[in-house]
Parts: structure tokens; C-alpha cells; sequence
């Protein structure tokens, strides 16, 4: 007569753990983001007290993705889509305003960093098309800015929580000051003649100000289309111009024209700045907003004549 009464009770504890665990996923907030660097601040900050779905894949062009009819359960599940902005995810924005609960919160980083005042324009992104160039994340003191939002959001929707993701919060404030404080001084190194930056894609416009660089140029156009024939040989001509020792080009953006232009204009070409694309496998150390910008800062420093030393030190892991 025990065993049964033993294989009672192990099902009944069973049982109390299920609900519990159900319990437990139930009551965490389901959160949607949209790049990679946004959806990695919120999972440093959130933790295990938050169901997270980036929405945008990796390696994705996120100014003309548009979301699939599959992720539509996801937005219609979020308590709250965290997200850039400043235009980048019209799309989404959309499918996400159609599909919502009630009670969900939307929470736009860029437009709460900057002020339209700020709003910066370019080749990429021109003034004539009214969006704005929204990369403010690859300038480190706006990703701080925008771990402030987001845990203030965080705390506004589950206060109970409110130590856990201060405590988070805080702990990645510091690591992003402190890589913040090394880029400046890793950039300086760079020869100040060399300290020029032509992408194929405009997305250095916040951090070149902030990091004592210049950008000089892009070679996409805001259609998102290869140059003309006109525009290459302008930027040649621009390139041999100004001297500039390299171009980069970008992950999520591979481009045989760069490596046309590098050639005719005798100069290098660098295929792997990332702008929104995080280094590494899922799990890896590297893969990260911090391991992406250590990345992009040791590869421009070397390229340029600098030293990347500034970096020694800086750890890109996620926080446990």
C-alpha cells in the first residue's frame, strides 16, 4: 500500500511544480523588439523576469524589413514593443498598432533620446524624405540613454520587480561608460588626416560626433539601390581627393561595388563594420551591443593607423 501513496505524492509534487513553473512564464512580461542591439539592451536589463522576442533576424536589413504574417503572435501576445523609431520600423509599427492588446505599452528609444532639433540628415537618409538617419545606438552615450528608457518602462509596468532591473540596469551603465570613456580614447589615436569614415551604409552619423571622427560619404543611396555610374566615379574622385585610407562596408550589406570603388580609387576595403548585426554565435561572449561596438572600434582604429589598446579590459559578455 506505500508505493502507491509514494507514486501519489510524486505526482502531486509534480503537478505543484508545472503549475508553478506556469505560473511563474504567466506573469513575466512578453516583450517584442525589433534590432539586435535594442533586443540585447532589453535582455541585459530584463533578465529571467522577461519573455523577449527580437523581431528582426539577424544580419537583416532592418529599414526595408517588414514582418511575416507568423510574428503576428507575437505582437498580439506583448505586453510591450520596445523599439528605435525615428521611422526605422514603420512597418512593424503598423502590424504591431493593428494586431495589440489593450494594455500594451510602446516604447520608442531614438524619439526619447533626441530632440527633432537633433534629428540628423544625409545622403542615406535626406532631408526631403522627412525620415531621419535613426542610428543613434552606435553612438554609446544614446544607448545609455536608451538603457534609462528602457528600464524606466520595465519598472512602470512591473513594479515589483523594480529592484532587480535597477540593479541590471545600473551594473550596464557602468560597463557602457567605461567602454564609452576607451572608443574616445581608442579614436584619438587614429592620425588626425586619417580620422574619416566612407561607409556604404549612413549609419555613423551619431557616432562621429561623439568619438571625434568624420564621415565624408556613403555610397548607398536613400532608395537603398547600387550608385550610378555618375555617383562612383564622384566618390572616387572624392576618395583620392581626400586621401582616405580605407572604405567600410557592412555586414548585413555586402556590396561588390565597394570593392570596385576601394580598387579604382587605391585604397582598402573593409567588409565587417556592423551596425546593428552582433558579432558571434547566439551564446557566445561576443555577442552582444558591447562586443559589437568593441568590433567596430578595433577595426576601425586598426585600419586607420591607430591602436585599439583603450579596449584591454573591456569584457563584451552579457550580464547573468
Amino acid at each position: 500500500m506505500r508505493e502507491p501513496s509514494r507514486f501519489r505524492f510524486f505526482i502531486s509534487a509534480f503537478v505543484i511544480l508545472l503549475v508553478a513553473t506556469v505560473n511563474a512564464q504567466a506573469e513575466k512580461l512578453n516583450i517584442v523588439t525589433t534590432v539586435s542591439p535594442i533586443t540585447n539592451l532589453v535582455k541585459n536589463i530584463g533578465g529571467d523576469k522577461v519573455v523577449l522576442h527580437g523581431i528582426v533576424p539577424e544580419g537583416t536589413n532592418s529599414h526595408t524589413f517588414e514582418p511575416s504574417p507568423s510574428d503576428i503572435k507575437f505582437l498580439a501576445a506583448a505586453d510591450m514593443l520596445i523599439y528605435n523609431g525615428l521611422q526605422l520600423e514603420i512597418p512593424t509599427e503598423k502590424l504591431a498598432n493593428a494586431n495589440k492588446k489593450k494594455d500594451a505599452t510602446f516604447v520608442k528609444l531614438g524619439d526619447g533620446t533626441i530632440s527633432r532639433k537633433e534629428w540628423r540628415f544625409d545622403f542615406s537618409f535626406p532631408e526631403d524624405h522627412g525620415y531621419p538617419n535613426p542610428h543613434l545606438w552606435l553612438n554609446v552615450a544614446h544607448a545609455m540613454k536608451y538603457v534609462e528608457l528602457i528600464q524606466e518602462a520595465l519598472v512602470e509596468r512591473d513594479p515589483a520587480n523594480k529592484d532587480y532591473y535597477t540593479q541590471r540596469a545600473t551594473s550596464l551603465l557602468k560597463r557602457l561608460d567605461h567602454l564609452d570613456q576607451a572608443i574616445m580614447k581608442a579614436m584619438l589615436t587614429i592620425p588626425k588626416k586619417n580620422r574619416k569614415l566612407l561607409t556604404y551604409h549612413d549609419s555613423w552619423a551619431y557616432f562621429c560626433p561623439r568619438y571625434g571622427c568624420e564621415v565624408v560619404g556613403a555610397i548607398q543611396p536613400s532608395s537603398f539601390a547600387d550608385p550610378s555610374p555618375r555617383e562612383m566615379a564622384r566618390l572616387i574622385d572624392q576618395l583620392k581627393a581626400q586621401k582616405v585610407p580605407a572604405i567600410f562596408g557592412s555586414e548585413v550589406f555586402p556590396s561588390k561595388i565597394m570593392n570596385q570603388i576601394g580598387k579604382e580609387a587605391g585604397v582598402k576595403f573593409i567588409s565587417t563594420l556592423r551596425d546593428d548585426d552582433l558579432p558571434g554565435e547566439d551564446g557566445a561572449p561576443e555577442n552582444s551591443y558591447i562586443g559589437m561596438m568593441l568590433e567596430n572600434v578595433r577595426t576601425m582604429t586598426t585600419v586607420l593607423g591607430g591602436s585599439a589598446d583603450a579596449l584591454k579590459g573591456i569584457h563584451p559578455n552579457n550580464i547573468k
